[in-house]
């Protein structure tokens, strides 16, 4: 059958960068596990392909279930909550970009659980280690015997060798050793544990229910349960949350932040607040520079929906071109929906994306989208829109042109296959074939996102590598393998 794993396999799928993952925890509200999965549906745009809760409860223990597929598909069914009793509990869900991709075995999927010395821990991990292949090799030699091939396994073999008295600590000394992106919630028997990388590449949010705490990628999967915000998790600071209350530690050299960008492009859901911003307003702003920087003469601003509406809002308000919906998205393209025959494939955007012909016929079309990757949905999508009768078809994209991948959690094509890669922006709009093609530059990416006078290109607020090929930290199992840096050309 179509199975969720199989989608990216399609057209549309494949040409768009994959959210990385989710992690969400619960610490003291009675059936946290229900919690969790309501906090993982709504971070599911964050990972499609599996999800996973372990629960603790003081008569049965450490429970756990892991599944493929989504979410609703899985943890609303009350046969299998109720096998994961107890007020404590974390969950993740997960989009492979370590391991073997379309291969994921059920052992690769989150969260990990160990049985240490001082008793039982799980750890659920958005990012992505650097190291874990050089990391994998020393440990691997020196004994350990690793049962997934998530680099985040490497994690939980680091604390078992560690020599401190307490779970906290062995975790400290594990992410001293790892390099890459992480934002880590892990539990025991009576703490909930949250923790994010001395430059804060992933986000990472604390909020609060009554007595209770909790731990999400998101703010909007607070708002599912009730929670209020509280506060970020700040880069390179480990929280413990007991019975006690919370303890804040930052076990990490010191860094400039370097909060991802593409979250305020892309990856993070719309409705969620991130630095004190709206994701949604930022994705407005990131229009309206685009207006500015790149004005065209047309009739009408039309999303390449989703992630594109909040940008041509932007843009239509900025140029005083009408906002119309001239793509609609079929919302119910599920999990079962069609075996994959070659004819299948072959219709591709069809699929997913339709034309409203009647808008379009006869008029000059401004299509924004969030990025180009490969370039081979943009192409389908001009080809759409001419097919309905469209004069002139003007792409705007809401991101500077994708020319490296991401080592940190992102699942990035290789460099070779990414258009901006081996092309300027004019061949990309002859290799596309419409009339106008512009990105917003990285300057004005940076405005959008409130840096006034845009990107510090001695110390870059964000980490950008994708757009600029500056990597803040070096991917050394990458460079083992050949990857070339920009200096090193």
């Amino acid at each position: 059958m179509f199975t969720d794993a199989a989608l990216p396999n399609l057209p549309f799928d494949d040409d768009k960068l994959h959210e990385e993952c989710g992690v969400f925890g619960v610490w003291g509200m009675d059936e946290a596990a229900n919690f969790v999965a309501l906090g993982l549906h709504a971070l599911q745009h964050r990972g499609q392909e599996a999800g996973g809760i372990v629960a603790y409860d003081s008569e049965k223990g450490f429970t756990s279930a892991r599944r493929f597929g989504y979410v609703r598909d899985n943890f609303t069914k009350s046969s299998l909550m109720k096998t994961l009793p107890g007020s404590l509990s974390i969950g993740h869900v997960r989009y492979s970009t370590s391991g073997s991709k379309g291969e994921t075995q059920i052992r690769d999927v989150q969260p990990l659980f160990a049985e240490f010395a001082m008793g039982g821990s799980a750890i659920a991990h958005n990012g992505n280690l650097t190291n874990a292949d050089a990391l994998r090799r020393e440990l691997i030699e020196r004994g350990s015997i690793f049962q997934s091939s998530s680099d985040s396994e490497c994690i939980v073999h680091l604390m078992a060798r560690s020599f401190q008295k307490n779970i906290p600590e062995r975790l400290k000394d594990a992410l001293r050793r790892v390099e890459g992106a992480f934002s880590i919630v892990a539990m025991t028997r009576t703490k909930l544990i949250g923790v994010r990388d001395a430059l804060g590449v992933r986000p990472l949010m604390l909020g609060k229910v009554g007595d209770g705490w909790v731990l999400s990628s998101e703010t909007c999967a607070l708002d599912i349960i009730g929670a209020e915000f509280v506060r970020e998790v700040e880069p390179g600071e480990m929280v413990v949350i007991t019975k006690d209350g919370i303890e804040s530690y930052f076990p990490f050299h010191k860094a400039s932040p370097r909060f991802c960008i593409f979250e305020y492009v892309y990856f993070s859901r719309p409705d969620s607040i991130i630095g004190g911003q709206s994701v949604y307003e930022t994705r407005r702003r990131i229009g309206v520079e685009l207006a500015k920087e790149a004005p065209v003469e047309a009739d009408l601003v039309c999303p390449v929906p989703d992630s594109g509406t909040p940008a041509a809002i932007g843009f239509s308000q900025e140029s005083g071109i009408p906002f119309a919906m001239g793509i609609v998205r079929n919302q119910y393209m599920g999990r079962t929906f069609i075996e994959p025959t070659e004819q299948i494939r072959n219709m591709g955007v069809l699929l997913k994306l339709n034309v409203n012909r009647a808008l379009i016929r006869g008029k000059r079309v401004i299509l924004v989208d969030d990025s180009v990757v490969r370039g081979t949905t943009s192409r389908k999508i001009k080809e759409m829109i001419l097919d309905a009768g469209a004069k002139e078809v003007h792409f705007r994209i809401a991101s500077p042109p994708t020319q490296w991948p991401c080592f940190y959690g992102v699942d990035t094509p290789e460099r070779e296959k990414l258009l901006a890669s081996s092309m300027t922006e004019e061949q990309m709009r002859d290799h596309l074939g419409v009339d106008s093609l512009r990105f917003v530059s990285l300057d004005g990416l940076y405005k959008a996102v409130g840096a006034d006078e845009g990107r510090d290109k001695k110390s870059p607020q964000y980490c950008d590598a994708c757009f600029s090929g500056e990597y803040p930290v070096r991917p050394s199992d990458k460079i083992e393998d050949g990857f070339k840096l920009q200096d090193d050309k």
